[in-house]
C-alpha cells in the first residue's frame, strides 16, 4: 500500500482523507502528510518493535488495518492543526482531533500488548 509520494507505506491518500474531514485546508501538503507518515511508522515500529513497513506484505491483514488507522489518524491531526480555523469553529476541529486521539490511544494498547507472532500471523 503505498501512499502520497511513495514514502508513507501503511497508509494511503484515501485513508488520510476520510479522516481529515471536508474542511481541511489545502494548504497541508501532501510532501507534509508525507514527512508526519514516515515519522509515524517508525514511532510504530518502534514501540511494537517490530519493522512493519518492510514486512507489510506478510503481515496479519487485521493489523494491518490498524497499522494504516493509526497512521492516517495521525496525518489528519496534524491536517487539523495546521489550520484548525477552516472548518466550521475551533470547537469541530478540535472535537475532532480529539476523536483520532482517543482511537490512537486504543489501538496503541492493543499493538503494545500484541507479539510478533500476531503481527506475522504466525
Amino acid at each position: 500500500m503505498a501512499a502520497f509520494t511513495n514514502t508513507v507505506m501503511l497508509a494511503d491518500t484515501t485513508d488520510v482523507t476520510g479522516f481529515m474531514g471536508k474542511n481541511v485546508d489545502v494548504g497541508f501538503t501532501e510532501t507534509m502528510q508525507d514527512l508526519v507518515g514516515v515519522y509515524t511508522e517508525a514511532y510504530l515500529c518502534n514501540i511494537t518493535k517490530f519493522d512493519a513497513v518492510t514486512n507489510w506484505e506478510t503481515m496479519n491483514p487485521v493489523y494491518k488495518l490498524m497499522f494504516s488507522e493509526y497512521v492516517a489518524r495521525s496525518i489528519a491531526i496534524e491536517a487539523i492543526k495546521w489550520d484548525i480555523n477552516s472548518y466550521t469553529d475551533r470547537i469541530e476541529g478540535e472535537d475532532m482531533i480529539e476523536v483520532h486521539v482517543f482511537n490512537l490511544k486504543k489501538i496503541q494498547k492493543i499493538l503494545e500488548d500484541a507479539s510478533i507472532q500476531d503481527f506475522m500471523g504466525v
